[in-house]
C-alpha cells in the first residue's frame, strides 16, 4: 500500500524519492523531515563527505498547503560535491563544456566485501565507479527522507520510534541490559554514538580511534523500538504477511547489514523456552492483558501484540579500508591491493537511523493495511472503531 522508489548516484547530482501510497490531508513537518537527514550524517566514525554535505530534502510534488495530496510525493536531495565530480559524472556523451572538478581514471579493483566484483560482473561494466556510485550508502539519505514521512504518520496516531546502539566491534551492552524506550528516545542526537551506557561508549569510542589508526573499520549493532503500538498489525495467514518478516527484510536491506533480530533474536534459540516466551496476565478493565516482559519484540506470530516492537540490526565493517586487502586489477587480472574510496571507519549510528527510517516504512505501510482509507480523517476513524473494539472486548469479559 506504501512503496518508495529511490534513484541516483553518491557523487551525482542529487538523489531523488518517489514516496506512493502516502494518504490524502497529513501535515508535513519538512523541519522535522530535514532534522532527520542531519541525524543520519552524524555520529563518531563517520568521514570527511559529512563535512561536505549538509542533506535538505525540497519536496517537490504530492504536497500542497502543507499537506498531503494523496497524489505521489517527490522529493530531491542534492549533492553539494557534485561540483567536485562533474568531469568523473557527467550525463552527456561528451563532458560539457565548463565541468568542474577532476577527471578521475576508471577504477579497476574490486573492493572484497562490496558490490564491486559482483556488480560489475552482472551489470558488464569495465569502470567499476558504475557500480560503487549506485551501491554506495549515500543512497540511505533518500530512504530516512521517505521514512521521516512515514514515521510522520504514524506520529498522528502516537507511534514513536528511536533508536540505540548496542555493539561496536566486540564491545557491547550486556545480554541482560534493556533499553526502555525513554532511554533510548533520550540520547541526543548530537551524541557521539548514541549508546544508552556511557562507561561502554567511551570504550566504543577508544576501539574506533584504535581502527582509525590501524587503516582498519569496525562495525556493530543497533536496536530500533517502536512505542505506541497497536494491536493486529500484519498477519499469520500468509508468508508474506508477517510482519516480523517484513521488517527483518527491511533492515537486512540496509548496506553492511548482515543479520537482524526480533526482540532478544538469536538469544532465543539457546534458553528455555520458559525464559523466552511473554507471559499473559490479567489487566485493568478495558485494557489489553499485560505482559511482564518482552522477549517477542512485540510480534507473534508475524502479527503485533501491542508491545513495543524491538528490532536489532547487525553491520559488518566498511568496505573501504586505508590498508587495502588484497584483490585483482580487473584490466590486467593481476594481484593488486583493493581501490580505496573515500569512507567512514565506523558508521554504525548512521546505521540506526536508517533502521528508524525502515522500520518507520514497514509499520506505516502494516499501519495502512490494518486501518486503511484515502485521507488521515478516514484512516483516524477506522483506527479509533478498532480500538475501541479491543477496549469493550475485555471490558466485557471483566464484567463477567
Amino acid at each position: 500500500m506504501l512503496r518508495f522508489l529511490t534513484a541516483g548516484e553518491s557523487h551525482g547530482q542529487a538523489l531523488v524519492v518517489t514516496l506512493d501510497g502516502m494518504p490524502a490531508g497529513l501535515e508535513i513537518d519538512g523541519d522535522a523531515l530535514n532534522a532527520q537527514l542531519r541525524r543520519r550524517q552524524g555520529g563518531y566514525g563517520r568521514g570527511r563527505r559529512m563535512q561536505i554535505e549538509s542533506d535538505r530534502a525540497e519536496i517537490l510534488a504530492g504536497v500542497r498547503h502543507g499537506r498531503t495530496t494523496g497524489a505521489p510525493i517527490a522529493l530531491l536531495i542534492r549533492n553539494k560535491d557534485w561540483v567536485n565530480w562533474q568531469q568523473t559524472m557527467y550525463v552527456e556523451p561528451e563532458m560539457p563544456e565548463g565541468a568542474s572538478g577532476a577527471k578521475r581514471a576508471g577504477v579497476t579493483r574490486p573492493r572484497p566485501g562490496h558490490a564491486d566484483l559482483a556488480g560489475a560482473l552482472k551489470y558488464g561494466h569495465d569502470d567499476i565507479r558504475n557500480v560503487l556510485e549506485r551501491a554506495s550508502a549515500r543512497e540511505t539519505a533518500a530512504r530516512v527522507a521517505a521514512g521521516s514521512l512515514a514515521r510522520q504518520l504514524l506520529a498522528r496516531f502516537n507511534v514513536r520510534i528511536a533508536s540505540h546502539v548496542s555493539a561496536i566491534g566486540d564491545i557491547m551492552l550486556p545480554l541482560d541490559r534493556v533499553i526502555s524506550f525513554a532511554e533510548a528516545a533520550a540520547q541526543p542526537d548530537d551524541a557521539p554514538l548514541r549508546c544508552a551506557d556511557a562507561e561502554a561508549q567511551q570504550r566504543m569510542i577508544a576501539a574506533i580511534d584504535a581502527a582509525r589508526e590501524a587503516g582498519d573499520t569496525l562495525g556493530g549493532a543497533f536496536e530500533v523500538i517502536a512505542t505506541g503500538m497497536p494491536i493486529g498489525l500484519g498477519s499469520y495467514v500468509q508468508w508474506d504477511r508477517k510482519l516480523d518478516g517484513r521488517l527483518a527484510q527491511a533492515v537486512a536491506c540496509i548496506h553492511a547489514i548482515k543479520a537482524v533480530g526480533i526482540g532478544i533474536g538469536p538469544e532465543a534459540a539457546i534458553r528455555p523456552g520458559s525464559r523466552v516466551h511473554d507471559e499473559i496476565l490479567p489487566a485493568a478493565p478495558g485494557s489489553a492483558p499485560a505482559r511482564p516482559t518482552n522477549n517477542a519484540g512485540g510480534l507473534e506470530g508475524g502479527v503485533t501484540n501491542g508491545e513495543d516492537i524491538r528490532v536489532s540490526g547487525f553491520m559488518k565493517p566498511i568496505a573501504t579500508l586505508m590498508k587495502p586487502l588484497r584483490s585483482i586489477d580487473m584490466t590486467t587480472l593481476d594481484e593488486a591491493p583493493a581501490a580505496i574510496e573515500r569512507s567512514d571507519v565506523c558508521a554504525v549510528p548512521a546505521a540506526a537511523v536508517v533502521g528508524e527510517a525502515m522500520v518507520a516504512f514497514v509499520l506505516a505501510d502494516a499501519f495502512l493495511e490494518k486501518f486503511g482509507g484515502d485521507s488521515v480523517d478516514e484512516i483516524e476513524a477506522h483506527y479509533t472503531a478498532s480500538r475501541d473494539l479491543v477496549e469493550r472486548r475485555f471490558a466485557s469479559r471483566a464484567a463477567r
